[in-house]
């Protein structure tokens, strides 16, 4: 569906990331991040894509039962083939990017040039580590769960019913949301819903704007269920947070 969809629109108007690592059947070869797993997904997702090229492959978890040699090298040679044209890590701690980083100088492989982490103003995890790491070797963050699973956009209240078909009121998908629905997580939301009032902007334009005023930070991932979402959320993209609003919003948070 994505494929066909993108029909409509200049290749170089987007950019298209594909990732492997998870399981894909139930054989010893559909997981992981080895050579064969590796090729298969990625000429799986050219042809699903309908595309000749992506232009990020991601390693989407570390891989312990593969050297990362291994797997830099065969990323390198679908680089070479016109492929791929840049390569990304998802999830991996600091230890395992700089592990990334070190084996490509050692090899003269392409480095890894993009993570993709969880960040949000609940989950400020990549602040000690991999931002100051990613900062001093040309890394930058494509960051997901932006709005902490929704919890960020203000519709979860606290001392209120959980609204009907929202993500947390479906069993399919709430696997991760509640981990943002305690009550220190909803009591500042309440403040934060304050300083979006006081700027005029919604809580999901100022979590997102917070996020991109990180300058480590490339873009962030977001997803929307109406038009109407998606077009608030790109609003963040033209607002810039003035000091002494990111100082009261780091009150809240800490």
């Amino acid at each position: 569906m994505l494929g066909r969809a993108l029909k409509s629109y200049s290749r170089d108007s987007y950019v298209l990331a594909t990732k492997a690592f998870w399981p894909m059947g139930e054989g010893p070869n559909d997981r992981g991040l080895s050579r064969k797993h590796v090729f298969e997904q990625l000429h799986a997702s050219l042809k699903r894509l309908q595309t000749d090229y992506v232009d990020i492959f991601y390693c989407h978890r570390y891989d312990p039962e593969t050297p990362v040699d291994e797997t830099l090298r065969t990323i390198e040679d679908m680089v070479r083939q016109g492929k791929v044209l840049y390569v990304g890590v998802s999830e991996w701690t600091a230890a395992q990017i700089q592990e990334g980083l070190s084996v490509a100088d050692r090899y003269l492989l392409d480095r890894i040039v993009v993570n993709q982490p969880q960040y949000n103003m609940f989950n400020r995890t990549i602040e000690s580590e991999i931002i100051p790491l990613s900062e001093r070797n040309g890394v930058s963050q494509v960051v997901f769960s932006p709005l902490a699973q929704g919890v960020l956009t203000g519709k979860y209240r606290k001392g209120q019913q959980l609204p009907e078909g929202s993500r947390a009121n479906d069993p399919t998908s709430n696997a991760w949301i509640f981990n943002f629905l305690g009550e220190s997580h909803l009591d500042q939301v309440e403040q934060l819903l304050g300083v979006a009032n006081e700027l005029g902007i919604s809580l999901s334009t100022l979590a997102l704007a917070w996020i991109l005023r990180q300058t480590n930070v490339a873009s962030a991932l977001v997803g929307a269920t109406k038009i109407e979402q998606l077009e608030e959320n790109v609003k963040a993209s033209g607002v810039i947070l003035p000091a002494d609003v990111i100082q009261k919003i780091e009150e809240i948070l800490t």
